[in-house]
Parts: C-alpha cells; structure tokens; sequence
C-alpha cells in the first residue's frame, strides 16, 4: 500500500496550477490515491491600498473561485480522475494546511512560481512558511522553465545598450 492515499492538489487556474494539476494527477493515478483538489483566491490583494472588497458581491468572488475549481474537476475527469472539489477565499498559505488537517491528506502539491529578483526584494521571503504549517509531505512541481515578462524587458535592454559578456545575477 502507498505511502500516498490521500493528495491534496492545489489549483489555481494558473500555469503553475495546471503543471501541479497535471503531474498530481499522473502521480494519484498510479498510486491509486483518493483526490481533492483546492482553489483558493488570495483576498488579501484586495486589501492592500484600498477598501475594494465591500464593492464586490461575495456571490461574484465565490463564482469565480468555483469556475477556477470546476475547470480544474473538469480537467482531472478527462484523465479519467474523480477528485472532490473544495475552494476557498483567504490566504493559501493559511487555506491549505487547514484543508490539509481537516482532509487528513497524505501529500499536497502545489505549483512553484519563479518569483523575479525585484518581487523577491520587494515582497520578503516566505519560503518554507507552507512546509512549516503542514504535518504532511509537500510536492512542488516546476513547470518549464518560460522567461518571465521581467527577464524579457532586462534581456531587451541589455541587448539594445550593446553590452556584452556574460551577466552576473545575485539573488
């Protein structure tokens, strides 16, 4: 029997969503393992700047979230997977563990987003701040690797100042 019975999919319509949909469901059909599948809208982008959330229906925020989730169900059906959906409005990094406990999953995988040098300065570390609130193990799957819009723009100046050499990235 698999150490793996019960796994929790993360999915948030996005790329990395889908890449963490696609290689969950590939490992749950061969261990033969029950699926849930979380959506979660972060509302605390909302918050930040400006009072937004009272002019928006909960009704509206609720569908949305449950579209993202039924297209991920829908996805998972085509593979021949029967998963229960569950979604949620709040932090993920708060969501998740609680739905890890109150599912008594076995494995979450959630989809890695390469953050740019300016987000990581900018926005703090919070890496291990999901593998420090679960009990459970935690898979991350990395999708290939596509240039980001900031890394675009960078490579577009440097190629038009002429300069040339290598470049040097601190992190």
């Amino acid at each position: 029997m698999s150490a793996f019975n019960r796994i929790l999919l993360c999915y948030d319509g996005t790329r990395e969503g889908q890449h963490a949909l696609a290689d969950g469901a590939r490992l749950a059909r061969e261990l033969a393992a029950q699926v849930h599948v979380l959506s979660v809208i972060n509302n605390s982008t909302w918050v930040q700047g400006a009072d937004i959330t009272s002019a928006i229906p909960a009704n509206l925020v609720s569908d949305s979230v449950k579209s993202v989730l039924d297209e991920g169900l829908k996805k998972l059906a085509a593979t021949g997977i029967h998963a229960t959906g569950h979604f949620a409005i709040g932090d993920p990094l708060d969501q998740i563990p609680h739905f890890a406990k109150e599912l008594n999953v076995d494995l979450i995988v959630v989809g890695h987003h390469k953050a740019g040098r300016l987000a990581r300065w900018w926005g703090g570390r919070t890496d291990g701040l999901l593998l420090d609130r679960v009990s459970c193990s935690v898979l991350v799957t990395m999708g290939p690797e596509i240039e980001s819009r900031e890394e675009q723009a960078e490579n577009a100046e440097h190629a038009e100042s002429g300069a040339a050499g290598p470049r040097v990235e601190h992190s």
